[in-house]
């Protein structure tokens, strides 16, 4: 068991998810420093020196004395715009990496159809093994 655990941990997948995760959770604390440090200070400057971390909606509590319930609209706001850049980043990550590849034009065809009973047959076929029609 400790041998089957060891081959499914030391697999190449695993790893490049490890080290995916690990790289992920780097990059959001570089976004989240971005957004609160950089991007919300310049937008409170259009908006008059509003901190957005403040922002929020204070609902009474209509039964009873207990507290009230504080919903910060500001602080979600920041969370929409951290993953609208990280999902930008990623796209462009993944458009990069798109034009890495070779194009597909690239690999052999193989396999072709046949004309008369759309079967799919060998690319060097000059018959059909499923309907023993000609095939140019």
């Amino acid at each position: 068991m400790l041998k089957e655990f060891k081959e499914f941990a030391l697999k190449g997948n695993m790893i490049d998810l490890a080290v995916g995760v690990i790289i992920g959770g780097a990059f959001k604390g570089l976004v989240d420093a971005l957004v609160s440090c950089i991007i919300m200070p310049i937008i409170s400057i259009f908006t008059g020196g509003i901190d957005f971390s403040e922002w929020a909606i204070t609902i009474p509590r209509w039964i009873g004395n207990g507290p009230s319930a504080r919903i910060s609209f500001g602080i979600f706001l920041s969370q929409v715009l951290n993953f609208i850049i990280m999902a930008f980043v990623i796209f462009l990550m993944v458009k990069f990496v798109n034009k890495l590849r070779k194009p597909d034009e690239d690999i052999a065809v193989t396999t072709k159809i046949c004309p008369h009973c759309k079967e799919e047959i060998n690319a060097e076929a000059t018959k059909c093994p499923h309907c023993t029609g000609d095939v140019e």
